[in-house]
C-alpha cells in the first residue's frame, strides 16, 4: 500500500508539472507595458517554487517507496539531532527562496504603485458603485467639474453628482460605461466607490486594484495594442456581483478622437 501511494504521488507531481511547464492553464495575452516585468517575474517565481515542490515531493515519493512497507522489521532509524535541524533548514530554505522574490519583485511592483503616472497621462476619473463601472473625461477645456454626492442620481444619468446648471467645467464632461481608451497613450485613473469594496480587474493589464470606500486611488498603465476586454470586480459586493462588469475598448488614437466627439454632451 505503501509503494502504491507513492507511486500515485509521484504522478500527481509529474502530472501537475507538466501541466504548468505546458502553459495548459494560464495569464492571456500580455496589452500592458507593465505586463513583461509582471509576466517575467511571473515565470521566476513559478520555476524557483515549482522546482522545490517537485523535489520536495518526488523525495517524500522515494521515502514512502522505500520505508512504506509495513511488514519492515528493520529497526528505525532517526536523523541526527531528531527533527528540529530538519524543520530548521526547510525553514531557512523557504524563506530565503520568499525573501530573494520579494526583493526581486519589489522593482516590478513599485513601477506600478509607487511610480508617478508620466506627466501626459490621460486622466479619466472612474466610479464603481453596485453593480456598474462608470468612467468620467474632462471634456476640452480639460478639467473635471466638482463631484456633489447629494446630486447624484442613477435613474437621471448623473453618476457622478455634476452640477452643470452652475459649475462650467462640469459642461463637457464625458461620462460612459465602458473605458475607451487610445493605445499606446499613459492612462491614469482614479478610483473611488460609491458605496462598498469593489475591484478594477483586467488580466490582459496584468492589473488588479481594490475599490476603497471613502479614498480616492490612482493606477495608472499604457496599453500597447487594439483590444477589447473585460473589466471584472473581484471583490463580493452584494448580490449582483456576479454581473458587474464593464470593458476596455483600446482603440486607434483617430478612433478615440472620434468616440470623443461622438460622446460629447
Amino acid at each position: 500500500m505503501g509503494r502504491l501511494f507513492a507511486v500515485v504521488l509521484a504522478v500527481i507531481t509529474i502530472v501537475s508539472a507538466a501541466i504548468f511547464i505546458a502553459r495548459i492553464w494560464w495569464l492571456p495575452p500580455d496589452i500592458s507595458v507593465l505586463g513583461v516585468g509582471i509576466d517575467h517575474q511571473m515565470t521566476e517565481t513559478m520555476i524557483a517554487s515549482g522546482v522545490l515542490f517537485v523535489v520536495c515531493q518526488l523525495v517524500l515519493a522515494m521515502f514512502v517507496w522505500q520505508y512504506g512497507d509495513a511488514g519492515d522489521a528493520r529497526p528505525i532509524k532517526t536523523f541526527p539531532g531528531g527533527a528540529t535541524p530538519m524543520v530548521v533548514i526547510a525553514t531557512i530554505l523557504v524563506s530565503a527562496e520568499i525573501l530573494v522574490l520579494t526583493l526581486v519583485g519589489t522593482k516590478v511592483w513599485g513601477g506600478i504603485f509607487l511610480s508617478p503616472p508620466d506627466p501626459s497621462a490621460l486622466h479619466i476619473d472612474v466610479q464603481a458603485e453596485q453593480f456598474a463601472y462608470y468612467f468620467r473625461y474632462p471634456g476640452p477645456d480639460g478639467k473635471f467639474g466638482a463631484i456633489h454626492p447629494e446630486l447624484i442620481d442613477d435613474g437621471n444619468g448623473n453618476f457622478f453628482g455634476l452640477d452643470p446648471a452652475n459649475d462650467t467645467a462640469a459642461r463637457d464632461d464625458i461620462v460612459s460605461a465602458s473605458l475607451v481608451i487610445p493605445v499606446n497613450k499613459p492612462i491614469l485613473l482614479t478610483l473611488h466607490s460609491k458605496d462598498v469594496g469593489h475591484a478594477f480587474y483586467v488580466p490582459e493589464l496584468r492589473i488588479q486594484q481594490d475599490f476603497v470606500p471613502g479614498l480616492v486611488i490612482p493606477l495608472h498603465f499604457t496599453a500597447t495594442r487594439l483590444a477589447k476586454e473585460e473589466i471584472v470586480c473581484t471583490q463580493l459586493c452584494g448580490l449582483g456581483h456576479y454581473n458587474m462588469r464593464a470593458y476596455l475598448e483600446v482603440e486607434s488614437l483617430g478612433q478615440f478622437q472620434q468616440w470623443l466627439k461622438d460622446h460629447a454632451p
